[in-house]
């Protein structure tokens, strides 16, 4: 199937550990399962959804020391396009544990080498220099120390020219730097608490979401607006319409890869040539998937093909 080229950003990425205790508390050691091991990072873990949606992207990741070396064979494991970018000192780790009394799942994430200005320069000419012309750039993740927030801005501004277009997922002062910005992002996605710490309310309904949403693509912040709401669903906007896609009716196993999974199969939608109601529709499909899935894992494509027709779409 002929699809636009895809690039997706890691900049803080991790190897992420999951593991389970009987019971988690302050005190006696806790006797864990084995652990499980993945490629983490928003990025990543959009590129490796791609993949399994039989799409294609290439990997575009800040990786360095051992535990970098570990988390780029995981990523070829799984068959996926990398493209390394030496990061400053040796790549984080992440760590989450269920504890199985109670499902509760505890999340342990490490901050990520810091990046000198120079460093942080070469870096968004690599970027850039890796940017597809005529593609999309996915940036999904946090950034790490050292990185100007204003990052996103100046990607958008330097592939433009190029014909290419970001797809942002990012949160706190970044995402603030991106919603002001005169260099839109072309697609801005957020979470519902994101999007409430950005405008400075509640947003209690779908309808106060996607009006919100309506004011960002009013401003310039970017031509799509995407709020994710949770168990509920996800509100997409334009300049020309206001859709609600519903989350399916599922078994929540676990919410990690949730965001990055729906990123990935709404991209992929769109580089497929879908209408924006129809790829968000397979986004939250994806994003349904993948709450049913234990730890780390992310969603299944037989999955996602069966929860389309259960994430319906309607106007708001």
């Amino acid at each position: 199937m002929v699809q636009t080229p895809i690039l997706t950003v890691t900049l803080n990425p991790a190897l992420d550990l999951a593991t389970s205790a009987d019971e988690v508390r302050a005190g006696p050691k806790l006797r864990c399962e084995a652990p499980r091991a993945d490629a983490g990072g928003g990025g990543i873990n959009v590129s490796r959804v791609i993949h399994r949606l039989r799409g294609e992207s290439t990997a575009f990741v800040a990786l360095a020391g051992p535990t970098g070396d570990r988390v780029e064979a995981l990523m070829r494991k799984e068959r996926l396009s990398v493209e390394r970018h030496e990061a400053p000192a040796e790549t984080r780790q992440s760590l989450s544990v269920t504890d199985r009394s109670t499902g509760r799942q505890f999340r342990f994430v490490m901050p990520g080498p810091a990046w000198t200005k120079a460093a942080a320069r070469a870096l968004g000419d690599a970027i850039v220099r890796a940017a597809p012309a005529g593609g999309y750039v996915v940036l999904s993740g946090s950034l790490p120390p050292g990185i100007a927030p204003d990052l996103p801005a100046q990607m958008a501004r330097r592939i433009a020219p190029a014909g290419g277009r970001l797809i942002l997922d990012t949160s706190g002062e970044t995402l603030s730097r991106a919603a002001a910005t005169r260099h839109p992002a072309h697609v801005l996605r957020m979470d519902e608490a994101e999007a409430e710490a950005l405008a400075g309310a509640r947003l209690p309904s779908r309808r106060d979401s996607a009006d919100f949403a309506e004011s960002l693509v009013r401003r310039g912040a970017a031509r799509v607006v995407v709020i994710a709401r949770g168990a509920e669903g996800s509100v997409l906007v334009t300049a020309e319409g206001r859709w609600f896609a519903e989350a399916a009716d599922v078994p929540v196993a676990s919410k990690i890869g949730a965001g990055d999974s729906f990123l990935a199969a709404f991209t992929l939608a769109l580089a497929r040539g879908r209408a924006l109601p129809r790829a968000l529709q397979e986004g939250m499909a994806a994003a349904s998937a993948t709450v049913m899935t234990e730890a780390t894992e992310l969603c299944h494509a037989a999955d996602v093909r069966r929860l389309i027709a259960a994430c319906p779409v309607t106007p708001i």
